[in-house]
């Protein structure tokens, strides 16, 4: 939880961030929430120390790059355990994400990615040998992503000392 709330600058940094990382300043960012550049850059580090911001990274289109077969496999994990199997099944090769899923049978939710058959058979096999019920297999054609709309607040004229 955020040791101070968020606000519409803090919710308009997000946004921004969302949108393209890699190319959005600090500069950039004031200037769509009417702050100035080191309120952004303090901001921006406060939202990374209290683990609102979890990282940057890429956001990679699996099969231009080679690996075409995107694939979701729906498990059923013990409750007690499925927390605890998630940093083991970020291990396995090919596999992408692990979402927890609080609600059905089936909750834990992986992606894996490959070339072929081949390489998402064995992601499967590894879940089974974990002990996990993999109750379902979904082929994926496209994922896409867009920003948060909570977040477009645009910012406000706060300034931040």
């Amino acid at each position: 939880m955020a040791d101070k709330e968020i606000d519409d600058v803090d919710r308009a940094i997000l946004y921004a961030l969302q949108e393209d990382a890699r190319n959005m300043s600090s500069g950039d960012i004031a200037e769509r929430t009417g702050t100035s550049d080191s309120t952004v850059r303090k901001r921006i580090s406060r939202l990374e120390s209290e683990g609102i911001i979890k990282g940057y990274s890429a956001s990679i289109d699996y099969q231009q790059s080679g690996y075409p077969l995107r694939m979701m496999l729906y498990c059923t994990a013990s409750i007690p355990r499925r927390g605890e199997l998630v940093p083991e099944i970020l291990k396995i090769d090919g596999v992408v994400s692990v979402q927890e899923l609080v609600t059905g049978e089936q909750n834990l939710l992986v992606t894996a990615v490959g070339e072929s058959d081949g390489d998402i058979t064995p992601v499967a096999q590894e879940l089974l040998d974990m002990g996990l019920n993999v109750t379902d297999e979904v082929l994926v054609r496209s994922h896409e992503t867009t920003p948060f709309g909570k977040f477009d607040s645009g910012g406000r004229d706060e300034e931040e000392g």
